[in-house]
């Protein structure tokens, strides 16, 4: 729209014929359509409201990001549209304001707000041929001193605020990423230093309970077998001292899965037994609802089992007794989900985040390695790890592993040869 259309236009209102007002209509309808067009092909969202916070304007990539229909959202306040949007903190500066939110409807997304005043200066100015000599009020952006009338000194009121809305989500996984790396490598060369000053001291202890148990064979039977006994209790707590190094190990150590063909399904069945007692003493009810005709995967069986074995003893811990553990897997077009879903005490919504940091764990005795070791495998596999949870209501855990589907290889194929 040129500048100056609308005080010109003001300006002839009394000089101009039905005609004319028509045909001025006529090119604000068709400057009011190109601004939609372009408005509309902008990746950024737009979002206009007025001074009460109701929502007068929104673009198309606005709709796509909160998923709203712009002919519901038109008229009713954004902090009703979008969940959680603290709308008064938000618009209680005076000028231009930036912030960051996260979002899960319809897709979890990282957007940043860039939200301005709408301000409009309002004066009183004498138009020829309207109203009495007194003038009215008329609203412009601006208007020079040599047009007719007597301008008064402009006040500025604010009458909404425009938003505009960018998707930060990739930029700010990125960074996430690059902080889990730099603390993996901490971890790492933490691990070196572990390894160097436990695993020896470690295999010494193995050696010394050795001889020691050669020279309690030339004892008389009671003083051996007392002996023995507290040979094997040594033994016992120098093998759990080397079972949380080597998990600590795994953990952080990057290993390449050894890929072959597998029915995660009995895999799934398989470390479900190691739980068989604990899971009958506990009265656990365990629920397996596994689809029939999943795709075998291209997997590394052991480091799978270990991955389900975390999982599943997590979710055991996280349950009184009586409590329900289900199993459920599925498919995709292009992955296999296996959902754990246990009525645990659940996590709250600020120890969510946490739960792939290393050492972080709700539980007393829990070393907060369980979680970290079962998405490094996961993403080893070319998978993903998701965890929906709430205090109070459970923790329902699903890792999707991708396959590849025969059909469309052959097809694939098919048509290179074409």
């Amino acid at each position: 729209m040129k500048a100056g259309f609308l005080e010109k236009l003001i300006e002839r209102l009394g000089r101009i014929g039905p005609e004319e007002v028509q045909n001025y209509f006529l090119r604000l309808a068709q400057e009011k359509g190109f601004l939609e067009t372009v408005f509309n092909a902008i990746q950024e969202g737009i979002i206009v409201t007025d001074s009460k916070g109701r929502i007068t304007y929104l673009n198309d990539a606005a709709c796509e990001l909160f998923g709203l229909p712009a002919s519901d959202a038109i008229g009713k306040r954004l902090d009703e549209r979008v969940r959680g949007l603290d709308w008064e903190s938000l618009t209680q500066s005076s000028g231009p304001v930036s912030r960051d939110m996260e979002i899960f409807y319809p897709a979890n997304r990282f957007i940043n707000f860039y939200i301005v005043p709408l301000m409009i200066e309002r004066r009183e100015t004498a138009v020829a041929g309207i109203g009495d000599s007194g003038g009215s009020e008329v609203a412009a952006a601006s208007v020079d001193g040599d047009r007719p009338g007597s301008p008064i000194p402009a006040t500025a009121e604010q009458v909404g605020h425009a938003m505009i809305l960018r998707d930060i989500t990739e930029s700010r996984r990125s960074a996430q990423q690059i902080i889990e790396s730099e603390r993996l490598n901490a971890l790492t060369l933490l691990a070196a230093g572990v390894a160097h000053e436990i695993g020896n001291p470690l295999n010494s202890l193995h050696i010394h309970l050795q001889l020691m148990e050669r020279q309690a064979h030339k004892l008389d039977r009671a003083a051996r077998e007392e002996l023995e006994e507290s040979i094997d209790i040594a033994r016992s707590e120098v093998n759990r001292l080397d079972s949380i190094v080597t998990q600590f190990l795994r953990a952080i150590r990057p290993s390449k899965p050894e890929l072959h063909p597998e029915n995660v399904n009995t895999i799934v069945q398989e470390t479900l037994r190691f739980f068989t007692p604990e899971i009958q003493n506990r009265n656990i009810v365990v629920e397996q609802e596994l689809r029939s005709d999943l795709p075998p995967l291209q997997i590394d069986r052991d480091q799978m089992k270990q991955a389900f074995y975390n999982v599943i003893k997590n979710s055991l811990q996280a349950m009184k007794r009586g409590g329900t553990l289900r199993i459920h897997s599925n498919r995709d077009d292009t992955h296999v989900l296996i959902s754990f879903i246990d009525t645990g005490s659940g996590i709250s919504a600020e120890n969510l985040g946490r739960v792939f940091e290393p050492y972080f764990t709700t539980k007393p005795s829990g070393t907060g390695l369980g979680l970290l070791i079962v998405r490094r495998i996961v993403r080893e596999h070319g998978g993903e790890l998701s965890i929906e949870s709430s205090e109070g209501k459970g923790l329902t855990l699903t890792i999707r592993l991708p396959y590849i589907d025969k059909r469309v290889r052959m097809l694939e194929a098919g048509d290179s040869r074409e």
